[in-house]
């Protein structure tokens, strides 16, 4: 496995992964996730590709065997009185394909993106996901991240 930075020849893979991440946040819960549309790929690719120009972000694949079996998506988040936090890194997307899964391939892209964050200077990591996704909860906690809020939706 080999754990690079994105490049914009990416972009179709990158779009597939934000779209089966789109797809599965939906599955968990239809009203408070945004629903995948006709597309949703190719939205989510201009997204990742614009974030490859940004200082402060950063998106990884893993490769296997030549194909992508995941991304992460990491960012500086600027110290926010609304959330009453400093600046700090936050981990924004993790995909692994189904293909990859339980081979180390989603642990190995946090550990780059917490080094990257690290190397930025950032005195921590944030990451949000969702209550539903027990397998992505285990593996962060195996990580270190522990829980700090609870978020909690009210449809009107």
């Amino acid at each position: 496995m080999t754990i690079r930075r994105a490049e914009p020849g990416d972009a179709e893979a990158l779009g597939q992964l934000g779209a089966a991440l789109m797809h599965t946040h939906y599955a968990f819960d239809s009203q408070r996730f945004l629903q995948p549309g006709q597309g949703a790929e190719a939205g989510y690719a201009e997204f990742l590709v614009s974030q490859l120009r940004d200082a402060g972000s950063i998106v990884l694949v893993a490769e296997q065997s030549g194909r992508i079996a995941g991304y992460v998506y990491a960012g500086i988040e600027p110290l926010s009185w609304k959330e009453l936090r400093e600046e700090c890194g936050f981990i924004h997307d993790l995909l692994v394909t189904d293909a990859a899964r339980r081979s180390g391939v989603g642990e190995a892209l946090i550990n780059r993106a917490i080094e990257w964050l690290r190397e930025q200077g950032m005195p921590r990591v944030m990451l949000w996901t969702a209550a539903q996704n027990e397998n992505a909860r285990r593996l962060f906690a195996r990580r270190g991240f522990r829980s700090t809020m609870i978020e909690m939706t009210l449809e009107l």
